[in-house]
């Protein structure tokens, strides 16, 4: 991806107005759903979003800042074709919502980019080999049983030490950047464990769960599902794990394929229609964001629009639904340091920061500790780091020499995709130490049994 954006005028300094209700014909956009030109002329260009937003941090590059492209937007409406350029400028967003969270004038960046990005995968031709890779990408990580298929020659590759031979060789690096990243953020696999469809809860029940397995976090991280059926269970909770389930379409949705992502969420609605359940329960913060705007993404369907509306108010992120509900299990001492990572679709999408630090502060012996520039993406941001090796790996980096400059002995997060790109980075850093998804510390905790995993052993 380029960074040379000299052929791209500043962004104003303050803010205006956008003076069109659509877009223009023969600009950027077509008249299905654009970037809402209202939402585009909230932003006052203030630069409260600049310290938050990864790339700026990084490059300094205007366009590379969230009003510098909501300028593009702008111009978009106004006319001004889609270029190679601009689309490099909304491609090198992580989507990671930090702007949203800093922005005092409630600029729905989310919506915007989400809105921009279904354009640009209708109306711009990438180029071969970013087609051929994306194809690839979206060919295996939305589908779990093409996952699950991987896993025995990972694993074997894994238990011979190839993998990390051929990383050694830095042969797939001279061949594809995008592919060696793919590999590179492999965790290490142990055994697969599936859930039976129904978990009833320990002691007096106190509510009925769906449970989303996900795509990633059920074939490469099996453990997390049962630490968190586990700790369901332990609050007097059954738990239900449909079969029919499958994506949820948040990879779909945030990278603009937005007719793939209503099929995933309409498979998903239906699987957990008629299952009976009070909450549908996530332990993957990107899944769990979507799975939030399931009303938004449906409301054009005349079938599923209500439909949509009420799985919506259903589903919470599993450190959210444990802290709404309080705990009546007994939580054993683990004495540990633990240093809290937000994952961005958990803490700016979803607006759950709290929750999950008042879960690990109720453990006795815990210690937690804070990990400076937290509002930072760690440049995973679904498939950015496999799109975009460079600068993600840079975020990694950054994030990595964070967390160990906290001395904590494990580090902590929600979503497995943060899991994979802060265990590759820590390995570079040259400071192992675990890592582990909130729910296994939980787990750990009222089982009063060890932490899982050594920290040799990444994820």
């Amino acid at each position: 991806m380029s960074t040379d954006h000299r052929d791209q005028p500043d962004a104003p300094a303050t803010g205006s107005v956008v003076d069109v209700d659509g877009p223009v014909p023969g600009g950027a956009f077509d008249e299905h759903h654009p970037p809402d030109a209202a939402l585009v002329g909230d932003c006052v260009h203030c630069g409260f979003c600049l310290p938050t937003c990864p790339t700026y941090v990084l490059w300094g590059e205007e366009m590379d800042s969230p009003r510098g492209r909501i300028h593009l937007m702008k111009q978009g409406l106004e006319g001004e074709p889609m270029t190679d350029s601009m689309v490099a400028h909304w491609d090198a967003c992580l989507g990671c919502m930090a702007c949203v969270t800093a922005c005092p004038s409630g600029v729905q960046y989310d919506v915007l980019i989400e809105q921009t990005r279904a354009q640009v995968e209708r109306r711009h031709e990438r180029g071969r080999a970013d087609r051929a890779l994306r194809s690839l990408v979206f060919a295996i990580f939305p589908h779990p049983r093409r996952l699950r298929l991987l896993r025995g020659p990972l694993r074997a590759l894994q238990a011979a030490g190839l993998d990390r031979a051929l990383r050694r060789t830095g042969l797939l690096e001279r061949l594809s950047p995008q592919l060696a990243a793919m590999e590179g953020l492999a965790p290490r696999l142990g055994r697969a464990e599936r859930l039976p469809s129904f978990l009833p809860a320990l002691g007096a029940r106190r509510g009925v769960v769906g449970l989303l397995t996900g795509c990633v976090q059920g074939a490469f991280f099996p453990g997390v599902n049962a630490a968190t059926a586990r700790v369901l269970q332990a609050e007097g909770l059954d738990v239900v794990v449909p079969r029919a389930q499958g994506c949820c379409g948040a990879l779909s949705a945030h990278n603009g394929r937005d007719d793939e992502a209503r099929s995933y969420a309409r498979g998903l609605v239906d699987a957990f229609d008629t299952s009976g359940v009070d909450h549908v329960v996530v332990n993957a913060a990107g899944c769990g964001s979507t799975m939030k705007e399931y009303a938004a993404l449906l409301a054009d369907d005349p079938e599923y629009a209500e439909r949509a509306r009420t799985f919506e108010a259903r589903v919470r992120d599993v450190s959210e639904l444990l802290d709404e509900l309080g705990p009546v299990a007994t939580r054993h001492p683990l004495d540990v340091t633990v240093a809290y990572h937000d994952a961005c679709h958990l803490s700016h999408a979803q607006g759950v920061r709290a929750q999950p630090r008042r879960l690990l502060q109720a453990v006795p012996g815990l210690e937690l500790r804070e990990v400076a520039e937290a509002e930072l993406c760690c440049g995973s941001a679904g498939i950015y780091n496999i799109l975009s090796p460079g600068p993600a790996r840079e975020l990694g980096d950054r994030k990595a020499a964070n967390i160990v400059a906290t001395g904590a002995d494990v580090l902590v997060t929600a979503n497995p995709g943060c899991l994979m790109q802060v265990a590759s980075a820590i390995e570079r850093s040259g400071h192992p130490m675990r890592l582990l998804h909130t729910v296994e510390l939980l787990d750990a905790s009222l089982r009063g049994a060890g932490l899982p995993g050594q920290p040799d052993e990444g994820v």
